[in-house]
């Protein structure tokens, strides 16, 4: 019935095309003569037999215009639109028969050129009348084996639609959404065999090229539910299918929008198939050399045999392609052998999502959402840059490939990676900001759910999960509104008892309050019990009641909206444990949430609050609906680390460090995660074969230019991993690198096609064969790049950094700095969106503002307005630095510009005001000082 009403709309949707084609055509000319007849009197050409003068014409342009001089021009107008409308209709009749002989002769349809507004129209009415007639005739042909399917899953066995007539010229069509699909016309004797494709088959697309289960080309009568039955061993993975090749263009021009719409010669990828054997130790680590002239053997790939055709098929089958060998631990394959076919841009992210598409498991204890995911991770940038805001700029620097140390801890390590991706934009000095305040969990939609956005009086927590989902809403509240405005940053109430509970053992309660010493702040109010804490709820909801009364507002939203009161009310949250002798106080706070931005979140059954029953794992586990399916939970350790972290990055008074006192300690930014590796000594103008800079986008070089095509996105990321780790790295290693969410076994394989594909790249780039240029070492395991053969410009920055350090003549010293600083192009791995890179890239802007700051210090003397050019470009490099401003303001000082260190700091307390509300330190504001005082005629000494 339903394909009946379909047959009918289409019908109905042609006939109006018709009619509006046939309007168009010959109404809209009959329409202009009756309207207007000829129209060319407003240029002087009164009737068709009387041709004008040049007089007659400039008469008429420039005398006085009547109403029926500008109805004829308008005339004119439309005459024109319609000959338009009569050319772009042609030329889509002639595009569209063009199409469909490209498909039955099998081609890719021809892409149609630029379309106007009114080749649009054209398009659209030629096509509802085409693609009906078209689609009728093709049902006519297919109807005996598609008709009756009226579910999804019967949807998913119809055969694929294909037609093999017993002339080739045959065409048969299906309809594909709002446009006529073809299908290529086969005939019997040329009826592709079904196999399961391998990658390096030039057939295969490139974004069905690291399927997780292989690739499949589709035959007569396959269809989706058979596939899944035949190679994932369950026929109700369909669907999965389906999902994974969804929207994907194919090589007739067509793409997969229905499942039961399938075409022959399609390559379909597959899934993974869950009972898989797992991997071997040749699977994730190349086998020994084979030769002395095999530098680094590289792995091959599997393809599953090739099936049978499936019976309902009885083409002559053609010569299959060959099926590649097994990887095995012996030296019997050659490098190079067969990974990938050609080198294609690798730019789907979707395997370093997490499983889990609502939160993250923590490896410790507990589960959270992606909101609040983002905020923590919020927390670390700031932590971040306020690490760079405070970091020492000493020489000699110590030079070092590690990156700095990571502000998460191991624990929370899937929090940073994955949350960044959630935040929004950020700039080099401002930290990204969460989208969402003060997410405690998902909805059964796997939409994050605030805590200030929930139905009702409040929130009541019973349960295993109560006190683990209680410190995850604490750590949610306090994270929320980090990076913004100090006056809109939720404030927390709860109790010692409560908070002691909450937190490890003997756990130190200590840096949130303004001097660093305790918990108790303005954020976070510990007070002594809940007797304490319930009176502290009153005070505050007496004084914004009466706040509402005084301007008159209904809701402190409302109220802080508005500017002609003193101070923003922020969102309140009450945490404590359920009292059955304060409950009616309680009470009287809870009914007024919603106006005065209260929320009391209670740890026990409460009348007249909404209690969820929560097991450990966040889930509810009564009867009774609630707004949030599941709620965030974190443990103990890992609410402790929060909190530090907050307490680091915390903008408040600083004593901070005088650019003339001596560094007590290592700077933050110096403290690296990973010991230091030998750097290969490369000089400036090195030469080499490959040239890679990872300084700034990371890019490939020859002698002939720049490798700009063939390479993989990934291959770049892999290449800038082996830069920062020039001892190397095993294919484990990389894969935890770069693709820390993937299946391990997926991502080795992915990291091992990303080193093969550069290696081809660049010897096609260079025209050398034998180069590995990413060496492998049988001994260790591990890759790294080729010193003979790569020339990478970190490794010439640190090396001239470290000859600067080495040397004790001074005009060495400033060329090997600034030959350091001019390789350095930017932030390391520039443009990639990959977390671990931004650690590294701290590490090396680091280490070049020092090789600045020793600029400055041997140009001083002698040339003051060079050495302030070299702190600026530093500054510009990393504008948060409080040290480069100091030694700024100095020189300034020094030479008597009291307006320029006047300028220099505001210029320091306006970056730095992005920065959570920081201000300059003490010891920023006393050197400013210092430099501004007049300085004395007798003694000479420099400020």
């Amino acid at each position: 019935m339903s394909r009946t009403f379909a047959a009918v709309a289409r019908t109905v949707r042609a006939l109006l095309a018709l009619a509006v084609l046939v309007g168009f055509t010959a109404g809209v000319p009959w329409l202009l003569i009756v309207a207007a007849g000829w129209p060319l009197d407003w240029i002087g050409w009164p009737q068709p037999d009387t041709v004008p003068t040049l007089t007659d014409l400039h008469a008429a342009i420039t005398s006085p215009w009547s109403d029926d001089r500008v109805f004829a021009l308008l005339a004119t107008i439309g005459w024109v639109l319609w000959a338009q409308f009569l050319r772009d209709t042609a030329i889509e009749i002639i595009e569209t028969f063009a199409a469909l002989r490209a498909s039955r002769r099998g081609q890719p349809r021809p892409s149609a050129s630029g379309r106007g507004p009114i080749r649009w129209v054209a398009a659209v009415l030629v096509g509802a009348i085409v693609g009906a007639v078209l689609f009728d005739a093709a049902r006519a042909v297919t109807s005996t084996s598609t008709a009756g399917a009226a579910t999804a899953d019967a949807a998913a066995r119809r055969p694929a639609v294909a037609v093999a007539p017993a002339h080739p010229a045959a065409l048969s069509t299906v309809e594909h959404g709002p446009r006529p699909a073809l299908t290529i016309g086969v005939s019997a004797t040329s009826t592709t065999l079904p196999l399961i494709t391998h990658r390096d088959s030039p057939a295969v697309p490139s974004w069905a090229q690291d399927a997780p289960g292989g690739t499949h080309r589709v035959a007569a009568g396959d269809n989706l539910w058979d596939l899944a039955a035949k190679h994932l061993s369950d026929p109700h993975r369909w669907r999965e299918i389906y999902k994974l090749n969804r929207g994907h263009e194919q090589a007739n021009g067509y793409a997969l929008t229905d499942p039961d719409e399938i075409h022959v010669g399609w390559v379909l990828a597959l899934p993974a198939h869950e009972a898989a054997p797992p991997t071997t130790p040749s699977d994730t680590q190349d086998p020994p050399p084979s030769s002395p002239d095999t530098t680094a053997p590289e792995a091959t790939e599997t393809a599953p045999a090739i099936p049978p055709p499936p019976a309902s098929a009885t083409p002559t089958p053609t010569t299959p392609e060959p099926s590649p060998s097994p990887p095995t631990a012996e030296p019997s394959t050659p490098a190079d052998s067969a990974d990938i076919a050609t080198p294609a841009p690798d730019t789907d992210p979707s395997d370093d999502q997490p499983t889990d598409e609502a939160g993250i498991t923590l490896p410790a204890q507990g589960w959270i959402s992606l909101g609040l995911a983002a905020s923590i991770a919020a927390v670390a940038a700031l932590l971040r840059l306020q690490r760079r805001r405070r970091a020492r700029l000493t020489f000699p620097a110590s030079v070092s490939t590690a990156p700095q140390r990571s502000p998460m801890p191991p624990s929370l390590a899937p929090v940073d990676i994955i949350g960044s991706r959630h935040l929004g934009p950020s700039s080099d000095h401002r930290p990204a900001s969460p989208t969402l305040a003060a997410p405690i969990g998902v909805d059964s939609d796997g939409t994050e759910v605030s805590l200030f956005h929930l139905p009702g009086p409040g929130l009541a927590l019973h349960g295993d999960g109560a006190a683990p989902a209680a410190r995850a809403i604490l750590a949610s509240v306090l994270a929320s509104g980090s990076v913004e405005s100090a006056a809109a940053r939720p404030v927390v109430v709860t109790t010692a008892d409560l908070l002691a509970r909450l937190l490890p053992e003997d756990a130190p309660a200590v840096g949130l309050d303004p001097d660093g010493t305790a918990y108790d702040g303005e954020r976070l109010i510990v007070l002594a019990d809940t007797a304490a804490a319930v009176t502290h709820a009153e005070e505050e909801m007496i004084g914004r009641r009466r706040l509402l009364d005084t301007f008159d507002a209904e809701t402190i939203t409302d109220l802080n909206a508005r500017t002609d009161h003193a101070e923003t009310q922020p969102p309140y949250v009450l945490l404590i444990d359920a009292s059955p002798r304060h409950a009616a106080r309680l009470q009287a706070v809870a009914d007024h949430r919603a106006a005065l931005n209260l929320h009391p979140v209670i740890l026990g059954p409460h009348d007249g609050v909404p209690t969820i029953e929560i097991s450990p794992e966040g889930t509810p586990t009564g009867d009774e609906p609630h707004p949030v399916g599941r709620l965030s939970t974190l443990g103990a350790d890992d609410l402790a680390a929060i909190l530090s972290m907050l307490s680091d990055a915390i903008a408040r008074p600083e004593a901070g460090t005088d650019v003339d006192d001596p560094p007590a300690e290592i700077s933050p930014a110096m403290v690296t995660a990973e010991p230091n590796e030998a750097i290969p000594v490369q000089p400036d103008g090195a030469a080499a074969l490959v040239r890679l800079r990872v300084l700034g986008p990371v890019t490939v070089a020859t002698d002939a230019g720049p490798i700009a095509t063939g390479m993989r996105s990934g291959s770049y990321t892999a290449l800038a991993v082996l830069a920062a780790h020039p001892a190397g790295r095993t294919l484990d290693q990389l894969a935890t690198d770069l693709h820390p969410n993937a299946d391990p076994t997926a991502a080795v394989k992915r990291v091992r096609t990303d080193i093969t594909s550069a290696r081809r790249v660049l010897r096609a780039a260079t025209g050398h064969d034998e180069p590995m240029f990413i060496v492998y070492d049988p001994a260790t395991g591990r890759y790294q790049l080729d010193p003979q053969t790569v020339t990478v410009d970190l490794w010439q920055m640190l090396t001239a950094i470290d000859q600067a350090t080495t040397s004790d003549d001074e005009t060495a010293m400033l060329t090997a700095l600034r030959r350091a600083t001019g390789l350095y192009g930017g932030d390391f791995a520039e443009g990639h969106d990959h977390l671990w890179a931004t650690d590294y890239a701290t590490s090396y802007r680091h280490q070049i503002l020092t090789a600045y700051a020793q600029i400055a210090e041997i140009l001083e003397p002698d040339h003051p307005d060079q050495a302030v050019a070299a702190l600026e470009h530093a500054a510009d490099l990393d504008p948060v630095n409080e040290e480069l401003y100091q030694r700024i303001m100095r020189i300034h000082g020094r030479q008597q510009r009291p307006d320029a260190v006047r300028r220099t700091l505001r210029r320091l307390e306006e970056r730095l005001a992005d920065l959570g509300d920081a201000e300059p330190s003490q010891a920023t504001r006393r050197v400013a000082e210092r430099q501004l005082r007049p300085v004395a005629t007798a003694g000479g000494g420099r400020p």
